[in-house]
């Protein structure tokens, strides 16, 4: 059934492709937190293995908005490995060894990309006439920053 929102077809379009990415790039970095989780090793572990957990919980919440605001505006959410490998601007990395505070710096550096590439989100769906999407993207900026900020904390 034809989704009629008041989006016109090509903009939705567009921003879905947007969205589509975002959610690529946010199950990379649910992974890479889960591997945080998993492997940190070192006097600070209790600690940030519950920190790395609590990371990768918001993400899961954030990945299922991102995927239902896809298919709020009438287009499919991408959902393989695959997709998301294709789509994301995040890269992996070796570690050689398994402290928290190469995790952090990581991670890290991955919001900061995604928080930079949010600010042009939110412009492309303010040009594309979806403020619903737009004003979805400023709240996960914020969360973003907020998180951001505590890496940045650990890291001093």
């Amino acid at each position: 059934m034809k989704t009629d929102i008041g989006i016109k077809d090509q903009d939705s379009k567009v921003v879905a492709g947007v969205l589509n990415k975002l959610l690529a790039d946010e199950n990379v970095l649910y992974t890479k937190a889960r591997n945080a989780h998993w492997n940190v090793e070192g006097p600070d572990f209790h600690a940030q293995h519950l920190f790395f957990e609590s990371l990768y919980s918001e993400l899961a919440e954030i990945i299922d908005e991102v995927a239902e605001r896809v298919r709020s505006i009438g287009h499919y959410a991408v959902g393989s490995m695959k997709e998301f490998l294709e789509l994301t601007q995040l890269t992996e990395t070796k570690y050689k060894k398994n402290d928290s505070q190469g995790f952090i710096s990581e991670l890290l550096n991955d919001y900061e990309s995604l928080i930079i590439s949010l600010r042009e989100d939110i412009k492309t769906a303010e040009d594309n006439n979806d403020a619903g999407t737009e004003d979805f993207l400023v709240g996960l900026l914020e969360k973003h920053e907020k998180t951001a900020w505590m890496l940045r904390a650990h890291l001093k």
